[in-house]
């Protein structure tokens, strides 16, 4: 049987003057997690992102996160269950909507940085992510980290899960990843992310920061867009999943 990994990779998060990565890394990834305008990004850039997608065949997902342009979304919030649940509607309802004008149909919703990091462990957080989903398109599938109350959540809604694999960052030996503020949280060397994340696909294992092996599982392998490296990355790691006889493609083919 062979074996299928997905690609993804966070992008339209530049906005106004700001830009913010580069679309040339659509080349080598299967699935685009696109701002939708409250940690970056903004209609035109929505837009343009989907435009780019589309014209390279990836598949594209909406990528909701806090209300915090300031932070980039990496700054936790405390919101209610019902407001957390309004928030993603709003954002995966924009994002639709700017894709059906591109004739593109959403694939995906993954969550963004603090969010993302949150609803991880915190049960309301992931069940508002999961009830958003299931309101806005149950045939949607959500990126989750496995073993994670997202993942729980999402199987307990009976919507579709696609296990996460982070390329350019360290884990815990709780299996989170190394917060942005300690020095180790990123890897910046690129045959060191591909070996690592090979691994983590073909042989189910990652060594975290205290040398510990950890169990994964992985449908999907994120690449962050803002990642200086990015670029390099993504192409290197689509080459050597292929040399080793592993098919990348879109999640919605086997998930």
């Amino acid at each position: 049987m062979v074996r299928h990994v997905d690609i993804n990779v966070d992008s339209g998060e530049s906005f106004g003057r700001y830009v913010l990565g580069t679309d040339e890394i659509f080349n080598y990834v299967t699935s685009a997690n696109i701002a939708c305008g409250f940690h970056a990004g903004d209609p035109s850039v929505m837009r343009r992102t989907v435009k780019s997608a589309k014209l390279r065949g990836v598949e594209v997902g909406a990528h909701p996160g806090f209300p915090d342009l300031m932070g980039f979304g990496r700054r936790g919030m405390e919101v209610s269950k019902e407001d957390l649940i309004n928030y993603i509607l709003y954002q995966v309802g924009a994002l639709e909507g700017v894709a059906r004008a591109e004739g593109v149909s959403l694939q995906h919703v993954k969550l963004h940085g603090a969010l993302y990091n949150m609803a991880w462990v915190r049960k309301d957080y992931a069940e508002a992510l999961a009830e958003a989903v299931r309101l806005i398109n149950p045939s949607l599938i959500v990126v989750a980290p496995p073993y994670s109350e997202m993942e729980r959540a999402t199987r307990e809604a009976g919507l579709k899960v696609a296990k996460e694999f982070f390329l350019d960052r360290n884990y815990l030996p709780d299996g989170r990843l190394v917060p942005r503020s300690e020095s180790n949280a990123l890897i910046r060397n690129v045959s060191e992310a591909v070996e690592r994340a090979l691994k983590a696909v073909s042989e189910g294992v990652v060594k975290a920061v205290n040398g510990e092996q950890l169990n994964v599982e992985v449908d999907t392998i994120c690449v962050h867009g803002d990642t200086p490296e990015a670029v390099e990355m993504a192409r290197a790691l689509k080459d050597r999943l292929i040399e080793a006889g592993i098919k990348v493609s879109p999640m919605k083919v086997f998930i």
